[in-house]
């Protein structure tokens, strides 16, 4: 009886122990070390990518951002047209699941490509696109319209477009802040980055940034 409870006690003092080890390396240590590389390596990204304007943040370049004009007794927002627009952000309709970048969740319509109401959310966000893009001396084709002018991304927060859809709004943010067009086209190009080490993704613009610069030029001129 006296073995059996010494016994118990030692099998118990050295699963404490082993316990206690434990949460100290991977609670502690481990945690501690991660963060310390984390902040000194990578400082940027480990504080949620943030993007700075006017000495505040102002956004994250992870997280894209709606540029609506304030309701006023409409049911819906409207785009404000001297900014350059992101891609959908609502799933191009009813999705409950993400809408105007609420970042509580985040997710797609998941419809698949021959849906009917998927089809016809397209077909009126291609035509938004080309009607409010469309300015004196400058007409948008069918043709110009690219995908992701007219779809969500899959999480529903894409931050970027493509070259393409940037300079398809350059005519519109050029008449729209009264600034040239070649100075406004060559914001786009300057903002536009190019595939990760070469060949990773597609070529991009973040729309935040590229619009903190457009708001800086138009407040120059």
């Amino acid at each position: 009886m006296k073995n059996t409870v010494i016994n118990t006690a030692r099998l118990f003092a050295a699963g404490l122990r082993a316990l206690l080890v434990l949460t100290l390396v991977t609670g502690v240590v481990y945690p501690l070390v991660v963060t310390g590389i984390a902040q000194g390596l990578f400082n940027d990204k480990a504080n949620g990518s943030e993007i700075k304007a006017g000495g505040k943040v102002v956004g994250s370049s992870l997280i894209g951002q709606a540029y609506n004009l304030p309701l006023e007794g409409r049911e819906t927002p409207e785009p404000d047209l001297k900014w350059f627009q992101g891609r959908p952000q609502n799933g191009l309709g009813s999705n409950s699941v993400n809408t105007q970048y609420k970042l509580i969740l985040s997710g797609a319509t998941n419809r698949s490509a021959d849906n009917e109401e998927l089809i016809q959310w397209v077909k009126d966000a291609k035509a938004a696109v080309i009607k409010d893009n469309s300015v004196t001396a400058y007409t948008v084709k069918p043709s110009e319209v690219p995908a992701d002018a007219v779809t969500s991304s899959g999480s529903g927060l894409d931050p970027d477009i493509s070259p393409t859809y940037a300079d398809l709004q350059v005519h519109r943010v050029a008449e729209q802040n009264g600034l040239p067009v070649d100075q406004v086209q060559k914001l786009v190009d300057e903002h536009t980055e190019g595939r990760t080490l070469g060949f990773i993704g597609e070529p991009r613009v973040n729309v935040l940034e590229l619009n903190i610069a457009l708001r800086e030029l138009a407040a120059k001129s």
